[in-house]
């Protein structure tokens, strides 16, 4: 029977109307969260490697740190970006963040099942990708201590968590109000692009700009190096849970969709009022 009250519920949501979030055993979507976080672990740590390894070929032709901040921050951002509208970003959502399924769970566009699911998927790819970096960057990866991200310019680790958690909030109050109108959804890849790569190349100094704790844990645990990794997981849920406190007191923001790139011709897991594909396999919760 709760099957069948959620298989309706997502044929309403091909008229347009609104859905609730689907309980099950969610395969597909969490295996595309977890490819997903993976490949934004590759590609990010990657340009991390490529900009500031000793003998960056980059930096022979960008000396300037900050220039080169902002490179890694097109190029990090960029790679989640075109997870978002690639197939498996259009299924799952593209969330690669817990901080992210968090505050659409709070929305109450995310099942408690999918909750566990996503976050459990994205810190399984964080640990897929950092460890794909290790073996094909080797001595550069070591160089940068695999991407583990650290309080610098003399922040201390309260002062860190707090930055991450205010850069969170805004990349978070940023994603809730695009999702919020049928205009903007399918933008919302772009203005997390910009965003990042901003707050990347501004943030960076003061604490390795993670606001997401599962790119935090891998590098951190496969370093090893988790002394201040608390910082990148408390910080990043505080600014999530903060961007959803703003979003309830400010008007217009109705978070339409939990997917950070709306295609009507994909089926969702995740509670929506915009249309989707109506022919969903649900499983039993």
């Amino acid at each position: 029977m709760a099957a069948g009250r959620d298989q309706a519920a997502v044929g309403r949501a091909a008229e347009g109307a609104s859905t609730l979030p689907v309980g099950g055993w969610h395969w597909a979507e969490w295996t595309c969260e977890l490819v997903g976080t993976a490949l934004l672990l590759i590609g990010g740590l990657s340009a991390v490697c490529l900009d500031f390894a000793p003998g960056s070929p980059v930096a022979s032709v960008v000396p300037d740190h900050s220039a080169r901040l902002l490179i890694t921050g097109i190029l990090f951002a960029g790679t989640g970006s075109l997870v978002a509208v690639s197939p498996i970003g259009r299924l799952s959502g593209a969330h690669l963040n817990p901080s992210v399924t968090v505050a659409f769970w709070r929305r109450g566009h995310v099942h408690p099942h999918d909750l566990i699911g996503y976050i459990a998927a994205q810190v399984a790819g964080a640990f897929a990708g950092t460890a794909l970096v290790r073996w094909w960057w080797g001595a550069d990866a070591r160089a940068i201590g695999f991407g583990v991200t650290e309080p610098g310019h003399g922040a201390e680790p309260l002062a860190a968590a707090g930055i991450e958690a205010v850069m969170t909030m805004l990349l978070v109050v940023g994603i809730l109000v695009m999702v919020s109108s049928p205009r903007t959804a399918r933008w919302t890849p772009l203005l997390v692009w910009v965003v990042v790569a901003v707050l990347v190349w501004q943030g960076a100094p003061w604490t390795g700009t993670s606001l997401n704790p599962a790119r935090s844990i891998a590098p951190a645990v496969l370093a090893p190096n988790t002394a201040n990794l608390w910082v990148y997981v408390a910080g990043p849920l505080a600014g999530s849970l903060l961007a959803v406190a703003i979003s309830r007191v400010v008007p217009g923001i109705e978070t339409r969709t939990a997917k950070l790139f709306h295609d009507r011709r994909y089926p969702s897991t995740l509670a929506t009022s915009l249309p989707v594909a109506a022919s969903l396999p649900v499983a039993r919760s």
